[in-house]
């Protein structure tokens, strides 16, 4: 039985620093440049709280008596505890302070997954040095996809509210729509290139991976289609020109169908089927 009372407490500690940092946001005065930024505000140190905490938690899930654990709720918590250090760096060089509005929520929910989804067995393969890098680059991947959606769902809303002609405090603070969309084929760009490091070793090493040949699984099918609409996208991008709901709609398609390649069917395993 995990105990669950840190895992509360982790997740009161991203409620309140998120707050924290949403009401310092909508004191912000509207930007004037893009998307590229000075110095973070004070606030901006205070994810450092939980998110150290989280990083204990996670390595006590993942690693008990020598062996790694891998279930679905400790995949879903390293997503998450990526996601919050990707958007937690990236904010030094860019204007990052909306995303937080949904990261640190999603953090919240995220850091308690490990204590209700407990992992029961141990990976296989785990000790292989090129496995563990395998299973970084593919956490790296669906951490950088997790950011790209949370800010296609933010640029939803700031659009909805431009067109609507009223824009909270909280929003005002957020760089142009436009700055937003570059930042944003820039995360999906560096996404794109890990998922195609995650596949070509997956599929190329698959029996010094995993032990068999490779095999046409619904994981490698998912994957692939979502590699194939991240494809499409930063194609559709460069030679089209595609931006606002498309580049939207595809985003969330392909983190969906990416979801399914990997945390679906890992839920389905051990959730539903118990393996």
């Amino acid at each position: 039985m995990v105990p669950i009372l840190p895992y509360v407490i982790n997740a009161l500690l991203y409620a309140a620093v998120g707050f924290m940092l949403v009401r310092g946001m909508g004191r912000q005065p509207a930007p004037t440049t893009g998307a590229q930024r000075g110095r973070p505000q004070p606030t901006h140190y205070l994810v450092l709280i939980p998110l150290v905490l989280h990083t204990s938690l996670l390595a006590r899930a993942m690693f008990v008596h020598g062996e790694m654990y891998m279930g679905v709720g400790t995949a879903l918590s390293t997503i998450v505890w990526l996601s919050v250090l990707i958007y937690w760096l990236g904010n030094f060089f860019y204007r990052l302070e909306g995303v937080h509005a949904l990261v640190i929520p999603v953090a919240a929910v995220g850091v308690l997954m490990p204590a209700i989804l407990p992992a029961t067995k141990p990976l296989a393969n785990a000790g292989m040095p090129f496995f563990r890098v395998h299973l970084v680059i593919s956490m790296l991947a669906y951490s950088f996809f997790t950011i790209a959606s949370l800010h296609v769902l933010l640029m939803a809303v700031l659009e909805k509210r431009l067109h609507a002609g009223t824009l909270p405090p909280l929003l005002r603070g957020l760089p142009p729509l436009l700055a937003m969309e570059r930042l944003l084929f820039r995360i999906i760009a560096a996404g794109f290139v890990l998922l195609t490091l995650t596949l070509a070793s997956g599929m190329l090493f698959s029996e010094e991976l995993f032990g068999k040949p490779l095999q046409l699984t619904h994981k490698v099918v998912f994957g692939v289609a979502a590699w194939l609409i991240f494809g499409t996208l930063l194609l559709g991008r460069a030679r089209w020109g595609w931006r606002g709901r498309i580049a939207q709609r595809w985003t969330l398609a392909g983190f969906l169908v990416l979801l399914l390649a990997y945390v679906g069917s890992k839920f389905v395993l051990e959730v539903i089927l118990h393996r």
